[in-house]
């Protein structure tokens, strides 16, 4: 992680370089010729994964993950960010496998949404995966998260207690219900 200072030709200047994204400050034009200035966070793009576990006992995989900021274990569904050059169907396929332990037949694309246009720039691309088949987990050093095969009514009924409160996967799983990938 560095500071840095060098302005884009796009009035873009990076403030502070990160290990997975940077914070951005932006001149932007403002009312009667001033220039004001923005910062966001800008983001390389992320993946999140919906793994769909079919008969006998259908169910979604959802993780419970540790997360340090809030600080909190959230039930999820698998996610990650792209690394440098990496296409977003690559990056799904290797955070399902790292993060539940699953390999799948098919990934399929979702759709695709900023996660925090106010805050960042990061843009997240939804896989539905299916055909799945236990491969064994790889978690990174920093995870700390375990595995929930979930009946899907159940993770629905998880948002509505309160219990599920990531939007990522909230939006993924009600997403999939609308279109009938998913019971609701």
């Amino acid at each position: 992680m560095e500071m840095a200072a060098n302005c884009n030709a796009d009035g873009r200047r990076v403030l502070f370089k990160g290990a997975k994204f940077d914070f951005v400050e932006l001149s932007i034009p403002g009312a009667g010729g001033s220039t004001l200035k923005r910062q966001y966070v800008h983001h390389p793009g992320a993946v999140i994964i919906l793994p769909i576990l079919d008969a006998p006992d259908p169910a979604v995989v959802l993780i419970r993950n540790r997360r340090h900021a809030i600080p909190a274990d959230l039930f999820e569904l698998p996610a990650g960010t792209l690394e440098r050059g990496e296409e977003p169907l690559t990056c799904a396929a290797r955070e399902l496998r790292e993060e539940t332990g699953f390999a799948a037949a098919t990934i399929s694309p979702l759709g695709w949404f900023y996660t925090s246009p106010g805050l960042s720039d990061e843009k997240m691309w939804a896989f539905v995966a299916r055909g799945l088949t236990q491969v064994g987990q790889a978690l990174e050093p920093d995870e700390h998260l375990t595995v929930h095969p979930t009946p899907s009514k159940r993770a629905l009924a998880l948002i509505q207690s309160g219990e599920l409160v990531d939007a990522k996967s909230m939006l993924t799983l009600m997403w999939a219900a609308r279109l009938g990938l998913i019971p609701a």
